[in-house]
Protein backbone atom coordinates (compact mmCIF):
# COMPACT_ATOMS: atom_id res chain seq x y z
CA UNK A 1 0.00 0.00 0.00
CA UNK A 2 1.09 3.56 -0.69
CA UNK A 3 -0.05 6.76 1.02
CA UNK A 4 -1.20 10.18 -0.12
CA UNK A 5 -1.20 11.97 3.24
CA UNK A 6 -2.27 15.31 1.74
CA UNK A 7 -5.67 13.77 1.03
CA UNK A 8 -5.93 11.17 3.79
CA UNK A 9 -5.78 8.48 1.12
CA UNK A 10 -4.08 5.12 0.74
CA UNK A 11 -3.89 3.01 -2.41
CA UNK A 12 -2.89 -0.42 -3.64
CA UNK A 13 -0.09 -0.26 -6.21
CA UNK A 14 0.69 -3.05 -8.69
CA UNK A 15 3.84 -2.68 -10.77
CA UNK A 16 4.59 -4.39 -14.09
CA UNK A 17 7.77 -6.19 -14.92
CA UNK A 18 10.02 -3.76 -16.74
CA UNK A 19 9.10 -0.29 -17.92
CA UNK A 20 5.36 0.43 -17.87
CA UNK A 21 3.40 0.99 -21.04
CA UNK A 22 1.27 3.54 -19.18
CA UNK A 23 -0.64 3.83 -15.91
CA UNK A 24 -4.20 2.87 -14.99
CA UNK A 25 -6.15 4.12 -11.97
CA UNK A 26 -8.57 1.38 -10.84
CA UNK A 27 -11.60 2.65 -8.90
CA UNK A 28 -13.47 0.20 -6.70
CA UNK A 29 -17.08 -0.85 -6.39
CA UNK A 30 -19.15 0.26 -3.42
CA UNK A 31 -17.73 -2.61 -1.33
CA UNK A 32 -14.38 -0.86 -0.93
CA UNK A 33 -10.83 -1.91 -1.71
CA UNK A 34 -11.56 -5.63 -1.47
CA UNK A 35 -9.35 -8.37 -2.89
CA UNK A 36 -11.25 -8.41 -6.19
CA UNK A 37 -10.21 -4.82 -6.88
CA UNK A 38 -6.59 -5.57 -6.05
CA UNK A 39 -6.79 -8.57 -8.38
CA UNK A 40 -8.01 -6.33 -11.22
CA UNK A 41 -5.06 -4.00 -10.58
CA UNK A 42 -2.74 -7.03 -10.69
CA UNK A 43 -4.25 -8.04 -14.03
CA UNK A 44 -3.40 -4.64 -15.49
CA UNK A 45 0.14 -4.91 -14.11
CA UNK A 46 0.45 -8.31 -15.80
CA UNK A 47 -0.42 -6.53 -19.07
CA UNK A 48 2.41 -4.04 -18.56
CA UNK A 49 0.59 -1.16 -16.87
CA UNK A 50 1.41 0.51 -13.60
CA UNK A 51 -1.90 0.16 -11.74
CA UNK A 52 -3.01 2.11 -8.68
CA UNK A 53 -6.28 1.38 -6.86
CA UNK A 54 -7.13 4.19 -4.41
CA UNK A 55 -9.01 3.26 -1.24
CA UNK A 56 -11.59 6.02 -1.61
CA UNK A 57 -14.16 4.42 0.65
CA UNK A 58 -11.69 3.85 3.45
CA UNK A 59 -11.87 7.62 3.90
CA UNK A 60 -15.41 7.25 5.28
CA UNK A 61 -14.80 4.05 7.23
CA UNK A 62 -15.91 1.55 4.60
CA UNK A 63 -12.80 -0.58 4.97
CA UNK A 64 -12.21 -3.76 2.96
CA UNK A 65 -13.13 -5.75 6.07
CA UNK A 66 -16.47 -3.97 6.46
CA UNK A 67 -17.24 -4.07 2.73
CA UNK A 68 -16.17 -7.69 2.39
CA UNK A 69 -18.35 -8.78 5.29
CA UNK A 70 -21.43 -7.02 3.91
CA UNK A 71 -20.69 -8.32 0.41
CA UNK A 72 -20.58 -11.91 1.67
CA UNK A 73 -23.90 -11.49 3.47
CA UNK A 74 -25.56 -9.85 0.48
CA UNK A 75 -24.18 -12.14 -2.23
CA UNK A 76 -23.59 -15.48 -0.54
CA UNK A 77 -25.78 -15.49 2.54
CA UNK A 78 -29.29 -16.72 3.14
CA UNK A 79 -32.35 -14.56 2.57
CA UNK A 80 -32.28 -13.79 6.29
CA UNK A 81 -28.63 -12.75 6.02
CA UNK A 82 -29.42 -10.45 3.09
CA UNK A 83 -32.27 -8.78 4.94
CA UNK A 84 -30.08 -8.27 8.00
CA UNK A 85 -27.26 -6.84 5.88
CA UNK A 86 -29.36 -4.18 4.15
CA UNK A 87 -29.33 -1.68 7.06
CA UNK A 88 -25.59 -2.32 7.47
CA UNK A 89 -25.12 -1.57 3.79
CA UNK A 90 -27.10 1.67 4.00
CA UNK A 91 -25.20 2.80 7.09
CA UNK A 92 -21.80 1.98 5.56
CA UNK A 93 -22.43 3.61 2.18
CA UNK A 94 -24.46 6.70 3.10
CA UNK A 95 -21.37 8.87 3.82
CA UNK A 96 -20.04 8.11 0.32
CA UNK A 97 -23.26 9.40 -1.24
CA UNK A 98 -23.01 12.86 0.31
CA UNK A 99 -21.87 15.92 -1.70
CA UNK A 100 -18.95 16.53 0.63
CA UNK A 101 -17.55 13.10 -0.19
CA UNK A 102 -17.46 13.89 -3.92
CA UNK A 103 -15.90 17.27 -3.10
CA UNK A 104 -13.07 15.35 -1.41
CA UNK A 105 -12.83 12.35 -3.74
CA UNK A 106 -12.35 14.07 -7.10
CA UNK A 107 -9.41 16.24 -5.94
CA UNK A 108 -7.96 13.15 -4.23
CA UNK A 109 -8.15 11.24 -7.51
CA UNK A 110 -6.55 14.17 -9.34
CA UNK A 111 -3.70 13.95 -6.83
CA UNK A 112 -3.25 10.29 -7.83
CA UNK A 113 -2.97 11.49 -11.44
CA UNK A 114 -0.36 14.02 -10.26
CA UNK A 115 1.67 11.17 -8.82
CA UNK A 116 1.54 9.10 -12.00
CA UNK A 117 2.04 11.46 -14.94
CA UNK A 118 5.77 11.85 -14.37
CA UNK A 119 6.51 8.27 -13.32
CA UNK A 120 9.37 6.79 -15.37
CA UNK A 121 7.93 5.13 -18.44
CA UNK A 122 4.44 6.57 -17.96
CA UNK A 123 5.20 9.85 -19.71
CA UNK A 124 1.74 11.28 -19.13
CA UNK A 125 -0.10 8.19 -20.39
CA UNK A 126 -2.66 7.79 -17.61
CA UNK A 127 -6.09 6.21 -17.88
CA UNK A 128 -8.85 5.32 -15.45
CA UNK A 129 -11.24 2.40 -15.11
CA UNK A 130 -14.00 2.07 -12.54
CA UNK A 131 -16.79 -0.31 -11.60
CA UNK A 132 -20.28 0.70 -10.39
CA UNK A 133 -19.48 3.40 -7.78
CA UNK A 134 -16.05 3.46 -9.42
CA UNK A 135 -17.59 3.79 -12.87
CA UNK A 136 -19.29 6.97 -11.74
CA UNK A 137 -15.98 8.28 -10.42
CA UNK A 138 -14.21 7.28 -13.64
CA UNK A 139 -16.64 9.61 -15.44
CA UNK A 140 -16.11 12.27 -12.75
CA UNK A 141 -12.33 12.13 -13.03
CA UNK A 142 -12.46 12.28 -16.83
CA UNK A 143 -14.61 15.40 -16.56
CA UNK A 144 -12.30 16.98 -13.98
CA UNK A 145 -8.83 16.21 -15.35
CA UNK A 146 -7.88 16.90 -18.96
CA UNK A 147 -4.61 15.01 -18.52
CA UNK A 148 -6.34 11.63 -18.73
CA UNK A 149 -5.75 9.84 -22.02
CA UNK A 150 -8.60 7.30 -21.70
CA UNK A 151 -11.47 6.41 -19.38
CA UNK A 152 -13.46 3.17 -19.01
CA UNK A 153 -16.64 3.00 -16.94
CA UNK A 154 -18.34 -0.27 -16.04
CA UNK A 155 -22.05 0.22 -15.22
CA UNK A 156 -21.63 3.61 -13.60
CA UNK A 157 -24.02 6.57 -13.50
CA UNK A 158 -22.78 9.76 -15.11
CA UNK A 159 -22.46 12.25 -12.21
CA UNK A 160 -25.25 14.80 -11.98
CA UNK A 161 -22.85 17.71 -11.47
CA UNK A 162 -20.39 16.71 -14.22
CA UNK A 163 -20.32 18.32 -17.65
CA UNK A 164 -19.53 16.12 -20.67
CA UNK A 165 -18.08 19.18 -22.40
CA UNK A 166 -15.10 19.12 -20.00
CA UNK A 167 -14.09 15.57 -20.98
CA UNK A 168 -10.95 15.66 -23.13
CA UNK A 169 -10.29 11.93 -23.55
CA UNK A 170 -12.04 9.02 -25.28
CA UNK A 171 -14.50 7.14 -23.04
CA UNK A 172 -15.61 3.51 -23.25
CA UNK A 173 -18.56 2.37 -21.14
CA UNK A 174 -20.03 -1.08 -20.50
CA UNK A 175 -23.57 -1.86 -19.35
CA UNK A 176 -25.78 -4.86 -18.65
CA UNK A 177 -29.11 -4.92 -20.47
CA UNK A 178 -30.96 -5.99 -17.32
CA UNK A 179 -29.43 -3.22 -15.19
CA UNK A 180 -32.33 -0.90 -15.99
CA UNK A 181 -31.63 1.70 -13.31
CA UNK A 182 -28.42 2.61 -15.14
CA UNK A 183 -28.72 1.21 -18.65
CA UNK A 184 -32.04 2.87 -19.46
CA UNK A 185 -30.23 6.21 -19.33
CA UNK A 186 -27.60 5.26 -21.92
CA UNK A 187 -29.36 6.73 -25.00
CA UNK A 188 -29.67 10.12 -23.30
CA UNK A 189 -26.02 9.96 -22.21
CA UNK A 190 -24.95 9.09 -25.75
CA UNK A 191 -26.80 12.17 -27.01
CA UNK A 192 -25.18 14.40 -24.40
CA UNK A 193 -21.72 13.03 -25.22
CA UNK A 194 -22.25 13.49 -28.95
CA UNK A 195 -23.46 17.05 -28.44
CA UNK A 196 -20.35 17.77 -26.35
CA UNK A 197 -18.05 16.27 -28.98
CA UNK A 198 -16.81 13.45 -26.74
CA UNK A 199 -15.42 10.29 -28.33
CA UNK A 200 -17.85 8.02 -26.44
CA UNK A 201 -18.60 4.35 -27.03
CA UNK A 202 -21.28 2.55 -25.01
CA UNK A 203 -21.66 -1.22 -25.22
CA UNK A 204 -24.75 -2.87 -23.74
CA UNK A 205 -24.50 -6.62 -23.18
CA UNK A 206 -27.70 -8.59 -23.57
CA UNK A 207 -28.81 -11.06 -20.93
CA UNK A 208 -26.72 -9.72 -18.05
CA UNK A 209 -27.27 -7.22 -15.26
CA UNK A 210 -25.20 -5.17 -12.89
CA UNK A 211 -21.70 -6.27 -11.77
CA UNK A 212 -21.26 -8.84 -14.54
CA UNK A 213 -17.48 -8.36 -14.33
CA UNK A 214 -17.14 -9.26 -10.64
CA UNK A 215 -15.99 -12.87 -10.57
CA UNK A 216 -16.39 -13.07 -6.79
CA UNK A 217 -20.18 -12.72 -7.16
CA UNK A 218 -21.47 -15.97 -8.75
CA UNK A 219 -25.04 -14.68 -9.00
CA UNK A 220 -24.00 -11.69 -11.13
CA UNK A 221 -20.77 -12.71 -12.88
CA UNK A 222 -20.88 -13.70 -16.54
CA UNK A 223 -17.56 -15.18 -17.65
CA UNK A 224 -18.12 -14.75 -21.41
CA UNK A 225 -19.28 -11.15 -21.17
CA UNK A 226 -16.58 -10.26 -18.63
CA UNK A 227 -13.89 -11.70 -20.92
CA UNK A 228 -15.18 -9.69 -23.87
CA UNK A 229 -15.30 -6.48 -21.83
CA UNK A 230 -11.78 -7.13 -20.56
CA UNK A 231 -10.43 -7.68 -24.08
CA UNK A 232 -12.09 -4.47 -25.25
CA UNK A 233 -10.71 -2.56 -22.27
CA UNK A 234 -7.18 -3.77 -23.02
CA UNK A 235 -7.55 -2.89 -26.69
CA UNK A 236 -8.87 0.57 -25.76
CA UNK A 237 -6.03 1.28 -23.35
CA UNK A 238 -3.59 -0.23 -25.84
CA UNK A 239 -4.75 2.27 -28.44
CA UNK A 240 -4.78 5.34 -26.22
CA UNK A 241 -2.11 4.69 -23.57
CA UNK A 242 0.45 2.44 -25.15
CA UNK A 243 2.45 2.35 -28.33
CA UNK A 244 2.64 -1.44 -28.09
CA UNK A 245 0.25 -3.33 -30.39
CA UNK A 246 -2.99 -4.85 -29.11
CA UNK A 247 -5.13 -7.44 -30.90
CA UNK A 248 -8.23 -6.17 -32.67
CA UNK A 249 -11.52 -6.96 -30.94
CA UNK A 250 -14.47 -7.47 -33.27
Amino acid sequence: MIEFPEHDLTAYRAEPEGEPRGAVIVIQEIWGLVDHVKDVADRFAAQGYLAVAPDLLGHVGLTPEVGGRIFDLMMRGTEEDRLAAQPQMRAATTPARQPEFAAWAVPALRHVVDSLVDEPGVEGRVGVVGFCFGGTYAFALAAADERLRAAVAFYGHFPENADPATIACPVLAFYGEQDHGITDGVPELESRMEEAGVDFTARVYRGVGHAFFNDTSPSKYDAEVAADAWDRTLAFFGEHLSSLPQPDVQ
